[in-house]
């Protein structure tokens, strides 16, 4: 899937298939309450302030810090208790009972699908959207993982910029990230070096033979450098806390962090590793067991509003799924996405796959490895 700044700007102009204001329908759901889960940065106070306004339906938001946090949460429940809940689309197998079916209902026809990018809508169905021919999850933001740096601290230029560079001796006792990430990044440097061999990091969804061989070399390989580690982080506030508290000078991070340092501090800049900048898709849908079915449209169809989308892409630095968002985000937004993803880094992305049963699982194993090693 490759995309820049002007075709999402044109294919928001050209398809957006609803008026950016609620229908008839929605004033339906005019009342009563929304129960939703979602990650802690997505819906801030000026998006949930509008939302009660324009529908007059009262949302409880409760808010998780990773997809296992989600997952959990919503298993835990049996898949009742919310009635919209945003996960990561590649993890979407993760929320299928015992019987095999999905904790998420099938995308009600109410809902302003249309108004998602078409390619993003496309690509969905393979990376998880779609649970035995029905589409159960709606594209909702994109965003990446690639290298946040402290320019004051490491002087590291845009073209040297890499996942190897975390391993750098300027990095000793300073580099912050996500253990789960982590070895994917390295693994993607370890293998554009040829010290381990992994078809580009997609070996670990081939097998569990082929993910222990790779993410073991990885894990080894990092230990054996463990003299850099700065700080672990899990959620958008430890990663941020991590440089602001912790004194780290480079991280493999989310967008948002270093985008959102940057406009603090121009010192922080967040760049794209010449091996690819590590981009997921996140998603949201109606569970199985939503008790608040036409609150839970309502509330879809406002999150699918460009106006919405602009706020959104304004507020965490990610960029929203929705047709047209771009034309509403704002001019700071604009030059930030324009400094990080030129066409180069547009053209070498590396996308999160669809878990694979034996993925979270392996990839577990090794986080703890490298998280008491």
């Amino acid at each position: 899937m490759r995309f820049d700044r002007r075709t999402l700007i044109k294919t928001g102009a050209a398809a957006i298939a609803a008026p950016a204001v609620l229908r008839a329908h929605d004033a339906l759901a005019s009342s009563g309450s929304v129960k939703v889960l979602a990650w802690q940065d997505y819906v801030q106070p000026n998006i949930a302030e509008k939302f009660e306004k324009d529908t007059g339906i009262k949302l409880e938001l409760t808010t998780f810090g990773s997809n296992d946090e989600a997952e959990s949460t919503v298993r835990a429940g049996g898949g009742k208790g919310f009635d919209v809940v945003f996960p990561s689309i590649t993890n979407s197998a993760n929320y299928v009972d015992d019987a095999g079916e999905s904790y998420f209902a099938e995308v009600p026809a109410e809902v302003h699908s249309g108004n998602v990018i078409p390619s993003f809508l496309r690509d969905s169905a393979a990376l998880g959207g779609v649970h035995n021919g029905k589409q159960i999850l709606l594209p909702f933001d994109w965003g990446t993982e690639g290298v946040t740096i402290n320019r004051a601290k490491f002087d590291l230029a845009d073209s040297d910029v890499s996942y190897g560079s975390l391993w750098a001796p300027q990095a000793k006792g300073a580099a912050a990230f996500r253990q789960k990430s982590v070895i994917m990044g390295t693994g993607l440097y370890l293998d554009a070096t040829g010290e381990v061999p992994s078809n580009r990091m997609l070996d670990v969804y081939k097998s569990e033979d082929d993910a222990r061989r790779v993410w073991g070399a990885v894990a080894k390989w990092i230990l054996e450098r463990k003299e850099n580690f700065g700080a672990f982080w899990n959620n958008a506030t430890e990663a941020t806390s991590a440089f602001k508290e912790a004194g780290c000078v480079i991280g493999q991070t989310w967008d948002t962090t270093g985008l959102l340092l940057n406009r603090e501090d121009e010192h922080f800049v967040y760049r794209a590793p010449k091996e690819g900048i590590i981009t997921w898709l996140d998603s949201f849908g109606m569970l199985r067991g939503a008790e608040n079915h036409e609150q839970a449209v309502a509330f879809m169809n406002f999150m699918l509003q460009p106006e919405v989308g602009g706020m959104f892409a304004n507020n965490t630095g990610y960029n929203s799924a929705v047709s047209g968002a771009a034309d509403h985000a704002s001019e700071e937004f604009k030059k930030q996405f324009n400094e990080v993803y030129t066409p180069d880094v547009l053209g070498n992305m590396w996308w999160w796959q669809a878990d694979t049963p034996f993925f979270a699982p392996i990839r577990n194993e090794f986080v703890e490895i490298i998280t008491n090693g």
